[in-house]
């Protein structure tokens, strides 16, 4: 499988919606790219991997041994799907470029007194407004550098992703 024929087939995978969350066509364990788009699919948000640094080996090793334990793109789209930003970036830009702006002066009060949870209002976004699709990689190195020329619009299909660029949109 080359970095060509992943971003091919990311750009015709199936659409999923995080509203249906867990997904079991996601493999436990598995490296991989993903692309996440708004509730429309008309606005590409970002560019995603799972895997670093993982051998093909490594991840058979893990997928034999797993017992039942995620790895790879089914835990980084848990956690994307959680809304919790507290160590996935994804929700960060989520929060601070999607849900902040949209919420009122009393709500911005209420997040202040801690009545309004902002991962609970991040977590609810994501559920309810954004879709992503999927491939996935033989290592941890191919979704890698899948995932940066999609950030760098090596995909025409795409275009830049909205949250996370790799170059400065023109």
């Amino acid at each position: 499988m080359t970095e060509a024929s992943a971003l091919d087939r990311l750009a015709e995978a199936e659409v999923f919606q995080f509203a249906d969350w867990p997904n079991k066509h996601v493999p436990l364990v598995c490296a991989g790219v993903y692309a996440i788009w708004d509730d429309d699919g008309t606005r590409f948000l970002y560019v995603g991997m799972s895997g670093r640094g993982k051998t093909s080996e490594d991840i058979l090793k893990r997928r034999a041994g797993s017992n039942g334990k995620r790895f790879g793109l089914s835990h980084r789209l848990s956690a994307h799907a959680s809304g919790r930003r507290s160590g996935d970036q994804f929700c960060v830009y989520v929060c601070d470029r999607l849900v902040i702006p949209k919420l009122t002066t009393a709500q911005l009060r209420r997040v202040a007194d801690g009545q309004l949870k902002l991962d609970d209002e991040t977590k609810k976004y994501i559920r309810n407004r954004l879709s992503y699709r999927f491939v996935e990689t033989k290592s941890g190195d191919e979704a890698l550098r899948c995932e940066s020329k999609i950030k760098n619009g090596e995909l025409d299909t795409f275009g830049l992703p909205f949250l996370n660029p790799g170059k400065s949109p023109t």
